[in-house]
């Protein structure tokens, strides 16, 4: 299919609370370093094609972009490479981050943030991506255990301002409701796609379809291979259905991704401008009854 023309528009529009943002948007975690995210010894990603490929995402109709301030490697931040392509930001650009875990200055991971370091967690961000307060922030949860303490330290920093909206990463359906009873939520971002959708998946996207709140899963092209980016082997329905569109499979996963519900957003991402091209007219794709059936048969975790 063409893809250098067809905008992030095409997969039609969905609300973060007052904000608008089209269903196809832009995961920054794969541009700070070259291979799988988080890999030691990866080489960092090349400056220029990073802040390029955030440029063109823009002029694609991209407004949702997702990131992180523990989103880096060495030489490379993900929110650095944001502010410097994008600042100042346009209008309609929704920045989305995450808090909760982090990472030291040699890129391990430390414990999940307490309800008192969030508010040091929210400022890092504000400043990498030179903010004055930050469109949404998930709380990114780690676990089965409670979220409201935390959740209501991030609703503290939305009533001062810092923060817009809020909402969650990483959750079960229990979680979500504990949630809400402490502030309003604007989106849930979960593990999902073709073949990696674990028991309870599709019933906190109905949940939230019900409640209004936006859908938002990551991996939804990496399926199970996760961080580690595309498995080898693609799976045959996948492939048969992507032939009959004249599409790749990383596209036949997000149109699959898209049709879930009108509620459900992408975040795909790459550092490769060709790939983003072709996600973003993912979004023009139709798949029909028979094929999603054909899709749902690929079976979850």
């Amino acid at each position: 299919m063409t893809t250098e023309t067809i905008s992030a528009a095409a997969a039609g529009t969905w609300r973060l609370g007052d904000l608008t943002v089209n269903r196809i948007g832009f995961g920054a975690m794969r541009l700070t370093q070259n291979g799988p995210a988080f890999a030691e010894g990866a080489a960092p990603s090349d400056r220029a094609r990073a802040i390029a490929v955030l440029r063109r995402a823009v002029e694609l109709g991209v407004n949702h972009i997702d990131t992180a301030a523990f989103y880096f490697s060495p030489l490379r931040s993900a929110n650095e490479l944001i502010n410097s392509a994008l600042a100042p930001y346009p209008d309609d650009l929704v920045i989305v981050t995450k808090v909760g875990p982090g990472r030291d200055s040699s890129g391990q991971w430390m414990d999940a943030a307490t309800p008192d370091q969030l508010r040091g967690r929210v400022e890092e961000n504000l400043r990498q991506l030179g903010r004055d307060h930050l469109d949404v922030v998930n709380l990114r949860v780690q676990g089965t255990a409670s979220v409201a303490e935390r959740f209501g330290a991030l609703a503290e920093l939305r009533e001062a301002g810092l923060i817009r909206h809020l909402g969650l990463s990483n959750v079960t359906a229990e979680q979500l409701a504990e949630a809400r009873a402490v502030a309003p939520v604007v989106c849930v971002q979960n593990r999902y796609g073709i073949g990696s959708r674990k028991a309870g998946s599709d019933d906190l996207l109905r949940i939230c379809g019900e409640a209004g709140i936006a859908f938002v899963p990551f991996f939804a092209i990496a399926g199970k291979a996760g961080e580690t980016g595309v498995a080898d082997a693609e799976n045959d329905e996948v492939l048969a259905v992507a032939r009959a569109h004249g599409a790749s499979p990383a596209q036949i996963r997000l149109a699959w991704t898209l049709q879930r519900g009108p509620h459900v957003l992408a975040i795909p991402g790459t550092g490769n401008p060709e790939h983003l091209a072709a996600n973003v007219a993912a979004g023009a794709l139709r798949l029909s009854p028979e094929e999603l059936v054909r899709l749902e048969s690929v079976g979850g975790e």
